[in-house]
């Protein structure tokens, strides 16, 4: 499924085109509580780790859950990845594959049981908050930093899966990006609400591990992600320089016609996501090279120790 979304998705404040679609965000609303309503709450007899969001794409989901992977890891568990099967999110899945065991299943009670069956004791969900056919023991909302809630407004009229009084299901919000005056009223927009309930907020940053690939070159980016600006956003405040920059639609399919129009100057390097790098076929990747991430959470320290006071 490829999916390029809306500017106005981003704009702070109300515009023409959010109001428009406002009718179909209220069917769009009605037709999850409904949902929501009917579906089974399962609990598991192994924990349950929930890494989720509400805003469609581009969070940090994945490399966060390739975090908490190896930190359950160090704990001495035997944890395991849990993602519903589509076509258009085999970059994802190959992505967990390079990590540790993964079971993608048309549906994700069916990887867990799976992950039970093969011995696993801890099953982590990439994405999956709005199953509600699961009760997750622990759950997490990832939220970029320059993006947030957008417009604040649902599908279609925003980039939101659920409005934003959802975030009380959470146990946990990473917000992924520098600590802003922005952020931290977030922080405070949604604290406000809690009642006696206990939110915990951390902060990440990604950090790039090949970076001695990329410096004194000439770079020629692009990406198909959630939010392409962010990956080239990256390089820039790493001191890398980029030349130009190539920005597709999300899960984006490749083709050699792409190819020509990006790689029109050969003498430049040529970086993507490793998520892009995973959609290419074998020829595409000799063309390219994927810039390497790892994910620093701040307070790691206290971070780890609350995953493993739920599990």
């Amino acid at each position: 499924m490829n999916f390029k979304k809306p500017k106005f998705w981003d704009y702070r404040g109300i515009s023409f085109w959010s109001i428009l679609l406002l009718p179909l965000s209220i069917i769009f609303l009605v037709i999850s509580l409904i949902i929501r309503i009917f579906k089974s709450h399962k609990k598991f007899p192994i924990p349950i780790i929930c890494v989720g969001n509400i805003y469609v794409g581009g969070t940090g989901k994945t490399p966060l859950v390739r975090e908490i992977f190896d930190i359950t890891k160090s704990l001495g568990k035997n944890p395991a990845f849990i993602k519903k099967h589509h076509d258009y999110l085999l970059d994802e899945i190959k992505m967990l594959r390079k990590t540790g065991k993964t079971f993608d299943c048309s549906d994700r009670k069916t990887g867990i049981f799976l992950s039970m069956a093969n011995n696993h004791d801890i099953a982590i969900l990439d994405d999956g908050f709005q199953d509600f056919s699961i009760k997750p023991d622990f759950s997490i909302l990832c939220f970029n930093s320059k993006q947030l809630i957008g417009n604040g407004f649902v599908i279609p009229s925003g980039p939101l899966r659920e409005r934003l009084s959802s975030v009380l299901r959470a146990e946990c919000i990473v917000i992924n990006g520098d600590k802003t005056k922005e952020t931290l009223e977030f922080e405070k927009k949604i604290t406000k609400n809690l009642g006696k309930k206990k939110l915990h907020f951390f902060y990440s940053k990604y950090k790039i591990n090949n970076i001695e690939k990329l410096q004194n070159k000439e770079i020629i980016a692009f990406a198909g992600i959630g939010n392409p600006s962010n990956f080239f956003d990256l390089l820039r405040e790493n001191n890398i320089n980029v030349k130009k920059t190539y920005s597709f639609s999300d899960h984006h399919n490749y083709s050699e016609k792409d190819f020509d129009r990006i790689l029109g100057d050969k003498s430049r390097k040529i970086v993507t996501t490793e998520k892009d790098y995973y959609r290419m076929n074998d020829k595409q990747k000799e063309k390219c090279d994927y810039v390497e991430v790892n994910l620093e959470i701040e307070n790691k320290n206290e971070f780890e120790s609350l995953i493993a006071s739920y599990l």
